[in-house]
């Protein structure tokens, strides 16, 4: 299984250069520990109740979202300035086959830590007899 971030591996060499503000909102740390990866993921601003976590085809997708209301104290002020979007987030990466069932999540602090167990490897190689 590997963790591979959903796009072209090519992309990778242009991130630094051209990323956009979404990508930067959810800048993560993946490494591998006791079998297991990790996947510690920056997310501030946010409730746990406004993030959301699917595991599907492979792919694990991490969403972060949040509504635009504009409550009544909001609305008396005079901004400036205003950088604080309200927006969807969302970052994908490849697992390959992986045990959904096994998977854990904890966000605590504005910092998402994500454990996606290494799925057992079966040997599926058969030695063919030649006649």
């Amino acid at each position: 299984m590997d963790l591979i971030p959903r796009r072209f591996y090519l992309d990778d060499v242009f991130d630094d250069f051209i990323s956009t503000k979404k990508e930067q909102s959810m800048k993560c740390d993946i490494y591998e520990k006791d079998g297991d990866y990790h996947i510690e993921m920056d997310i501030p601003g946010f409730k746990k109740e406004e993030i959301s976590i699917e595991a599907k085809d492979g792919y694990l997708t991490i969403k972060a979202e949040k509504n635009s209301e504009i409550d009544e104290e909001q609305e008396k002020r005079n901004y400036i300035r205003r950088e604080r979007v309200y927006s969807k987030y969302e970052r994908s990466f490849y697992l390959g086959d992986l045990d959904q069932d096994k998977i854990d999540a904890e966000f605590k602090n504005g910092m998402l830590k994500i454990i996606v167990p290494k799925k057992e490897e079966i040997d599926s190689k058969k030695t063919i007899e030649i006649r």
